[in-house]
């Protein structure tokens, strides 16, 4: 059961989409602290989305599938505004601007929260890889085990990626990153966009 649910959980991590992103160019681009601030915040997205798994949100999005299209389309418009000010970026060039711990902290969270596919897995894993009579204790367990892997992945992402190496090459290929970040995240907003308003 855990194995299972361990596993999977591992593979969605590890394959890369906005929280990976938004944590690779926080480490390159403002270091560490910035980038560890950001992996906090998708620890507690995380949590809140394993929380709403254990709980049931799946259940709540068949009653009122009107929420998970709202929510797929705050959270598209979400991630579609940071790959334009990414691309943005990428045209006018200029100096980087310091990016706090507290301001990595808010981009990690709501770009955890702003991709509702998140929920919609968290929730299909519990149901796959869980027991129907879990209990309190052990549903939490799971919802902690999850959040544990997210955390341990993206701090490693995010500690080999402030490497002042790697910096140095970022800062150096900063406008070609840039573009190519802002595509990959206008790509994934305007894909979650396209879903939500696809009869």
């Amino acid at each position: 059961m855990w194995a299972a649910a361990a596993l999977l959980w591992i593979v969605a991590v590890v394959t890369p989409g906005p929280n990976f992103f938004v944590i690779a160019r926080l480490a390159a681009a403002n270091g560490r602290l910035a980038a560890l601030g950001a992996v906090a915040g998708v620890a507690v997205g995380t949590a809140v989305w394993g929380l709403a798994g254990l709980f049931g949100i799946r259940a709540l999005f068949a009653l009122a599938p009107g929420a998970f299209v709202m929510l797929k389309l705050v959270g598209g418009a979400y991630i579609l505004w940071l790959g334009v000010k990414a691309l943005r970026g990428a045209l006018v060039g200029g100096a980087e601007p310091e990016v706090a711990p507290g301001h990595g902290f808010r981009l990690g969270l709501m770009t955890n929260l702003a991709n509702p596919k998140s929920a919609a897995f968290v929730a299909a894993l519990f149901a796959a890889t869980l027991p129907p009579d879990l209990s309190l204790a052990a549903g939490l367990t799971a919802v902690a085990m999850i959040v544990a892997i997210s955390a341990g992945w993206y701090a490693l992402v995010a500690l080999a990626l402030s490497r002042p190496v790697v910096r140095r090459g970022y800062l150096s290929l900063r406008r070609g990153v840039d573009a190519a970040a802002g595509t990959i995240f206008a790509a994934f907003g305007l894909s979650m966009i396209r879903d939500a308003v696809r009869p």
